[in-house]
């Protein structure tokens, strides 16, 4: 019996231990059913216990735990969407109904904050129900940017059209968790054809643009041509100038030829440019406006040559005499500019020659003043006495080259005084002479006596009277 009892107890130990190895594999298992992975094209949602303030939580790509009973989880598809939005009888801005066919792709946002507004507004609904909250939004947004545009700017600049219906649609979009991924405008109508009548007027301004310019470019050329033939015809005359007379002739010949020779084109181009002017205006019914623009070129082609073959070679023609104008007078005015420099440079030369001399003067009459003690009536003195027998050559000199072939005289003898009238005419004659006490006595000096004139007798008796003061001088 006890061996019995051990057997029950050992394999009721063996059963328990396997149904706990059992229920351990059955919960590892679900713990790793529970662990999810999120595909690339889809966002992984868990809802349910998932922190305090946020309703649940997004996950692109990576992977998470999903606790059983406090949490779920569900997918949302990153699938792009294509709608097709067929906006009719919008008003723009100038109250003009248009039709905007379009379409648009969308798709669920994968960035943080708009992918938690995908999970609260979009988790759970079919595809459907998630393309007519789009549609909605779309149309809304549509028409408010289709009214706030000219039609114009609806036509013409399609780039400001689409960006603002992108910038507004996107914005509502994110509202809900969803983004523009592209959109597309078919075409644009309108009920009055006013669009149409735009797009004809841009074909017409095209087409007479496009006339214009070849009739510009054609205008262009002929001036070219004409610039070309005139420098042409320069060069071979300047070079044939020194031909002989058969040359002469050559060249008129080769002038009559190309002269019929342009006659010829001229009216070839003249019928060429007629028959295409009447076989456009047919084709594009607007013969006048046509025929106006060529006759405008036309004309302007026209004085285009004239100013080629006269007015241009009269302006060579005068800028070469300014050039040679401007050559003379530059040539002139260097001539003049160096005599100028000469008479400056021997100016220059005098002035400082004078100044060196009177540097030396100025020096000498500075060693005069100090050896006469820094007198200056002494040192005026000295400069006289130097001066001294130039002075006397000078007045000797005065009478010395006087030419007297004769002299008569008539005297009754002696005069009052006692001398012969030859005597006082001689006298006289060198009292004629600049005496040398005036010159002394400018300086403020006193010549000796007996340069002053007076004989020695007197100066004899003058002394004498000195000595002795009670004796009367002679008469």
């Amino acid at each position: 019996m006890s061996t019995l009892f051990l057997q029950v107890d050992a394999a009721a130990g063996i059963i328990a231990i396997g149904l706990a190895i059992f229920f351990l594999f059955i919960i590892l298992i679900s713990f790793i059913r529970r662990y999810k992975r999120c595909p690339s094209d889809k966002i992984l949602v868990i809802y349910g216990k998932v922190g305090t303030g946020h309703s649940a939580k997004c996950l692109h790509g990576g992977a998470a735990f999903i606790w059983p009973v406090i949490q779920d989880y569900q997918y949302l598809d990153l699938t792009p969407i294509s709608l097709e939005v067929n906006l009719i009888n919008a008003l723009s801005k100038q109250n003009i109904r248009v039709n905007v066919p379009s379409r648009f792709t969308i798709g669920i946002a994968t960035d943080d904050g708009v992918m938690q507004n995908a999970a609260e507004r979009l988790l759970g609904l079919q595809l459907e129900e998630i393309q007519d909250i789009a549609k909605e939004i779309i149309f809304g947004q549509l028409r408010l940017v289709v009214a706030s545009m000219d039609i114009e700017e609806i036509n013409s600049d399609r780039d400001k059209f689409l960006s603002n219906i992108s910038h507004s649609v996107e914005a509502e979009l994110r509202k809900v968790g969803l983004k523009l991924i592209n959109v597309n405008i078919t075409d644009i109508h309108d009920e009055s054809g006013y669009i149409e009548a735009l797009g004809k007027e841009a074909a017409a301004h095209a087409i007479n643009e496009a006339r214009k310019s070849v009739a510009e470019k054609t205008r262009d050329g002929s001036i070219g041509e004409a610039n070309a033939q005139q420098d042409e015809r320069t060069q071979v005359a300047a070079a044939n100038a020194k031909a002989v007379e058969g040359e002469n002739i050559a060249k008129i010949n080769i002038a009559n030829s190309d002269s019929l020779r342009r006659q010829r084109e001229a009216e070839v181009d003249r019928v060429a440019t007629a028959s295409e002017k009447v076989q456009s205006a047919k084709a594009l019914e607007e013969s006048y406006a046509a025929e106006r623009e060529a006759e405008i070129a036309r004309s302007e082609r026209e004085r285009s040559t004239q100013v080629a073959d006269i007015i241009v070679p009269a302006e060579i023609d005068k800028q070469k005499v300014e050039i040679d104008a401007e050559a003379e007078a530059e040539r002139i005015r260097r001539q003049a500019k160096g005599e100028a420099d000469a008479i400056l440079f021997k100016a220059e030369a005098e002035a400082k020659g004078i100044f060196e001399i009177l540097t030396k003067q100025a020096q000498g009459l500075d060693q005069i003043v100090k050896a006469a003690g820094n007198d200056s009536q002494n040192a005026a003195l000295l400069l006289i006495a130097d001066k001294l027998p130039e002075l006397v050559k000078l007045q000797s000199e005065a009478i010395k080259n006087i030419k007297i072939d004769k002299v008569t005289v008539w005297e009754n003898g002696s005069s009052a005084d006692g001398k012969t009238a030859t005597s006082n005419f001689i006298s006289g004659m060198y009292k004629a002479v600049p005496p040398l006490q005036e010159m002394f006595n400018m300086a403020g000096m006193q010549l000796p006596d007996y340069l002053k004139g007076k004989d020695l007798e007197n100066l004899k008796n003058q002394d004498d009277n000195s000595k002795d003061p009670n004796k009367k001088p002679n008469a």
